[in-house]
C-alpha cells in the first residue's frame, strides 16, 4: 500500500496548462485528502483503542475513508449522522455502502450538538476524531505531501507556483499554507467563506498561515445540484481523462477559472472522494439528462 508520493500530471483546463496531484490514486482502498489526514492514526499504535467515534453525513467521504482506517486498525467504527434517507437504507450504495461492507456502525442521531453528546460518551479506549477530520493530528500527513509539492517544485525550478483545492473543513487547505511557501488558494464548499474562516481558527489562530480564500459572485448551497457543477464536471473530464469528485471539485475548477493568471503556474490537489459520484452522478442524470 502507498500512502505518499503520488504522481503529478499535466493536463489542459480551459486550453491552459495546469498540474494535478493525483492524490486519488495514493491507494484505492484509502486515497484523497482523508489519506493523508488520517495518516497519523494509521502510522500510529493505538493498540489501546477500541472504537474510533466520528460524525458526518451519510454520504460523507470521510465516513468511507475511517471506515478503512478502523479496519486497517482492527478496531470498530461508530459513526453518527442526522438522518438516513429510507431509500438509501433500502438501496445502500456510494461511501455509505461500502462503509457498511467495511463494518462500519452508522448510527441515526438528531442531536443539536453532536459534538457535545460524542463527548459524553468518551472513554480512554474511545478515539474521537472531529467531521471530515478536522483535527490537529491530520498535519502530519499534510506535511508529508507539503514536502512532496516542494520537492517537485524544486526538481522543477518552479518558483511561481500557486496550490489549489476545494474546501469543506478547510484543514487540507490549512495546514499545507502552513507548510508551504507558496500561496494555497480555496474555495469554501460548505456554508461560505465567514464558516470556512471559523475553520481555519479553529486550528490555527495566526493568520499568516490561513489560505486565501476565492469569493464566488453566486452563493452555492452545499449539495444542491448546479448545471455549471455538471457541465464543468464533465468537461474536465473530457479533457483530462481524470474522474473528479462531483461535491467539492466543479467549485473547485470554476474557482480556479475565475483567478487563473498566465503568469503563474497552478497545482490542482486532487482529493479523491470519488466513490460518492455513483450517488451524485444519479441525481444529475434525473435532473439534468
Amino acid at each position: 500500500m502507498n500512502y505518499i508520493n503520488s504522481p503529478i500530471e499535466k493536463i489542459k483546463f480551459n486550453k491552459k496548462e495546469l498540474f494535478v496531484k493525483r492524490d486519488d490514486l495514493l491507494d484505492k482502498q484509502f486515497s484523497g485528502n482523508k489519506a493523508r489526514k488520517f495518516y497519523y492514526f494509521l502510522e500510529s499504535d493505538i493498540k489501546n483503542i477500541e472504537k474510533i467515534i466520528s460524525y458526518g453525513s451519510a454520504q460523507a467521504n470521510s465516513l468511507y475513508s475511517l471506515s478503512v482506517l478502523a479496519k486497517l486498525k482492527e478496531v470498530k467504527l461508530d459513526f453518527y449522522v442526522n438522518h438516513i434517507s429510507s431509500f438509501l437504507k433500502e438501496n445502500p450504495d456510494g461511501n455509505y455502502k461500502f462503509a457498511l461492507e467495511n463494518g462500519a456502525n452508522i448510527i441515526e442521531k438528531n442531536c443539536d450538538d453532536i459534538d457535545q453528546y460524542i463527548n459524553n460518551i468518551l472513554d480512554e479506549k474511545m478515539l474521537f476524531i472531529e467531521e471530515g477530520g478536522r483535527v490537529k493530528e491530520a498535519e502530519y500527513g499534510i506535511q508529508i505531501l507539503a514536502k512532496e509539492i516542494n520537492d517537485w517544485a524544486l526538481e522543477n525550478s518552479i518558483k511561481n507556483l500557486k496550490i489549489v483545492l476545494p474546501s469543506g473543513t478547510g484543514t487540507t487547505a490549512l495546514f499545507l499554507q502552513k507548510n508551504l511557501s507558496f500561496e494555497v488558494l480555496t474555495v469554501a464548499c460548505v456554508g461560505g467563506s465567514d464558516y470556512l474562516k471559523k475553520q481555519f481558527f479553529h486550528l490555527e489562530q495566526d493568520e499568516k498561515f490561513h489560505p486565501t480564500i476565492i469569493e464566488m459572485q453566486k452563493k452555492y448551497h452545499f449539495g444542491k445540484l448546479y448545471k455549471e457543477f455538471y457541465e464543468m464536471w464533465i468537461k474536465v473530464k473530457n479533457d483530462s481523462n481524470i474522474e473528479f469528485d462531483l461535491l467539492y471539485d466543479p467549485l473547485g475548477f470554476l474557482a480556479l477559472q475565475k483567478v487563473y493568471d498566465t503568469n503563474f503556474v497552478y497545482l490542482y490537489i486532487h482529493q479523491g472522494g470519488i466513490l460518492g459520484n455513483e450517488t451524485m452522478l444519479k441525481r444529475y442524470k434525473r435532473k439534468f439528462e
